[in-house]
């Protein structure tokens, strides 16, 4: 197994980012990491660390894309940008997945345009798992990746859910609900009741209805199906109540209770982009070592279970 990790993406690059792929080796005991980045500058956060060399690779790229730049003119004028680099050597068949805490557009674009969409996938989506009241966290998918949606697409989305569902969380037959201002069937905009209409039509997919923002936490359904736009509002805001509610309550009682850590996406890790041929992971822009070596053991769990192969398979089902 190895794992590709843009070191220059990020805001706390490259020395956070080291810091937890060298926390990622030391805890698993299989599995290579192979650090995309500006010679210099790793050579120079390496020195005095301790780690092992055989685990460690050094692949040098001279440029670095930032996130306020636009992905597809970057991609074009930074060639030898860290993520494209990383993303090629998935492709080159050199590593097996390719983690960043850089820009998800220059990530997305790098992927679609050098890995390829999956036949059938019109739009990739990102995954992210949420905390349920349930054993298994909440699969939202789209989280971010296509602000404007098509009901074929959200259908897209919920079939690559299913394949991550239960292809790593190994949930047989996961509950899919469509995320909606109502429960009722007929509730929503014509995005969401057209796609109400073609999702209980399809085979082989558990699909529960409507499910509204409140029942999130409340392991109603395993995979929550929405477009990019309303998924990463969610999310966010999600974010900032949580740091909200966690303030209030350390200023009253002078500690944090521990179930804030779920909370935390610090602890999450990382996002899978699915339906493209090869695996990238999506980390926070903010993520320190803690969340960095959480998403390279998100990317170490798709590639031990496959997630390609199953994503092939289910979409095979799609009608």
């Amino acid at each position: 197994m190895k794992i590709a990790l843009d070191l220059m993406g990020g805001d706390n690059a490259p020395k956070e980012l080291l810091a937890g792929a060298i926390k990622w080796l030391n805890e698993y005991d299989t599995g290579q990491i192979i650090l995309v980045g500006q010679q210099e500058v790793m050579a120079a956060e390496l020195s005095g660390c301790s780690y092992d060399s055989q685990r460690l690779a050094l692949v040098n790229a001279s440029q670095v894309i930032e996130m306020d730049e636009s992905p597809a003119t970057a991609l074009r004028k930074k060639k030898d940008a860290s993520i494209v680099v990383a993303t090629k050597l998935v492709k080159e068949g050199r590593a097996d997945a390719v983690v960043s805490c850089g820009s998800t557009g220059a990530q997305m674009a790098a992927a679609l345009f050098i890995l390829g969409r999956m036949e059938g996938i019109e739009r990739p989506p990102i995954v992210v798992a949420i905390p349920s009241r349930g054993s298994q966290p909440t699969l939202l998918i789209d989280a971010g990746a296509n602000v404007d949606c098509r009901p074929l697409q959200l259908v897209q989305f919920a079939r690559l859910g299913r394949a991550y569902a239960r292809g790593v969380l190994n949930i047989e037959n996961p509950r899919v609900a469509l995320l909606n201002n109502g429960e009722e069937e007929g509730k929503g905009n014509n995005l969401t009741t057209q796609t109400y209409e073609i999702l209980r039509q399809q085979k082989n997919i558990n699909f529960i209805g409507n499910l509204e923002g409140r029942d999130l936490f409340n392991d109603r359904g395993d995979i929550i199906v929405c477009d990019g736009f309303t998924g990463n509002v969610l999310l966010k805001a999600m974010e900032g109540m949580a740091m909200f509610l966690a303030a209030g309550i350390k200023q009253e009682l002078g500690t944090i209770p521990s179930a804030f850590a779920r909370l935390d996406y610090t602890q999450i890790g990382g996002a899978p982009l699915l339906g493209i041929n090869g695996i990238s992971i999506v980390c926070h822009g903010s993520s320190r070592r803690e969340a960095v070596c959480a998403g390279l053991a998100i990317a170490a769990e798709c590639i031990n279970n496959n997630i390609i192969a199953q994503q092939l398979q289910e979409l095979a089902e799609l009608s």
